[in-house]
């Protein structure tokens, strides 16, 4: 008797192609991005000005300018001599950096706090989703092959954000 075999869709759910043959500033920036997304959002989920803290966010801060001079080397938008307005992010990143870190220094939490937060949500968070639209490199990473890797991404972008909310909210209602 003749074996059968049930062939599945075997499109590989994710590929890491698009971005292995990108340019070596877009890598640095994936390789600087990628762990300051994970990085900050633990972070901000634990408890503040311990040494672990402190530590991780020397870490980050690195990784965060690291990202956006990263940055000026891509160009793959290229509106004005090369670069685009999501240029004026990285340059907000540098200055909100320095200035995160000068607040922290001088006892200004509730500015480095801000600050902090900032650049989370609209450096890593708000500018990484636009990453993931069609034609991008990350879309081409990430939505290769199937549709469970967009609903995966979309899950764990959600449940983060989600937990600094629910975070946020529990420590002011203690607060009161």
């Amino acid at each position: 008797m003749a074996e059968r075999r049930i062939e599945f869709n075997r499109t590989p759910p994710m590929t890491l192609e698009p971005l292995l043959d990108a340019p070596l500033a877009v890598q640095i920036h994936v390789a600087a991005v990628t762990p300051a997304a994970a990085l900050g959002a633990y972070i901000l989920l634990r408890p503040k000005g311990t040494p672990r803290h402190r530590l991780f966010g020397r870490i980050w801060m690195a990784l965060m300018v690291v990202t956006a001079i990263s940055s000026f080397f891509i160009h793959e938008l290229d509106l004005i001599y090369g670069f685009s307005p999501i240029h004026l992010l990285s340059i907000a990143t540098l200055f909100g950096s320095w200035n995160a870190i000068a607040a922290a220094r001088r006892g200004d939490i509730r500015l480095h706090r801000r600050i902090v937060a900032g650049l989370y949500f609209g450096g890593i968070v708000l500018a990484g989703l636009f990453t993931f639209l069609p034609g991008r490199i990350m879309h081409a990473v990430v939505f290769t092959g199937g549709q469970w890797p967009a609903a995966l991404a979309a899950a764990v972008i959600g449940s983060i954000l989600a937990a600094i909310a629910l975070r946020r909210r529990r420590g002011r209602l203690m607060a009161r």
